[in-house]
């Protein structure tokens, strides 16, 4: 057996990361989920989630000895999931990695069998939550925004669609109860 991957996606603003972070210290010990950082063209001052930071010139060299299972660029970024994945998923672990829906077709075909985790909330929430992370210009959070209602919906049904509009506990708390449930129900 190995493990499944969970991609999970959902507009900027839908606190993806910050749902992550919440649920990664909370899933009970011997569940087989390990979370995947990303490597980004960010600065490392930028936080707001688990990822190495990378100059433009370490992302190209990274990209060009093939050390990314999956790469895509978006709002001026480079993002990049390692290689390591693809051994921890040989090894029955499912792998949680926060993804891009713009990616989506390339993860279905990279990864046919994989748990589409869908995070959202309504636009007002994620307006909000931009501004107050303070990394955006007012223009590039309309551009966010704008992006994110183009996108729309995933074009596949998700194995979970997750509300995060309150408390993070309410949305967190449903996805480690879906983790582990779905991690045990398919090593059953």
């Amino acid at each position: 057996m190995t493990g499944r991957l969970v991609y999970v996606v959902g507009p900027s603003g839908s606190g993806k990361d910050s749902l992550l972070a919440w649920v990664r210290v909370r899933l009970a010990a011997g569940v087989p989920v390990v979370f995947a950082h990303r490597y980004i063209t960010r600065p490392e001052a930028a936080g707001g989630e688990n990822y190495v930071a990378l100059t433009e010139d370490e992302f190209a060299l990274r990209l060009a000895r093939g050390v990314f299972a999956m790469h895509w660029a978006s709002h001026g970024r480079r993002y990049g999931i390692g290689i390591e994945i693809d051994q921890w998923l040989a090894r029955d672990l499912d792998v949680v990695v926060s993804g891009s829906r713009a990616h989506l077709p390339e993860a279905f075909a990279r990864h046919p069998g994989l748990a589409l985790a869908w995070v959202t909330a309504p636009v007002e929430v994620l307006r909000d939550r931009l501004q107050r992370r303070g990394r955006e210009s007012a223009a590039e959070i309309a551009a966010r925004i704008e992006r994110g209602v183009a996108l729309g919906v995933p074009p596949r049904p998700p194995a979970i669609t997750l509300v995060n509009d309150g408390p993070i506990e309410r949305a967190g708390a449903e996805l480690v109860a879906w983790l582990a449930r779905d991690a045990a129900a398919r090593r059953a």
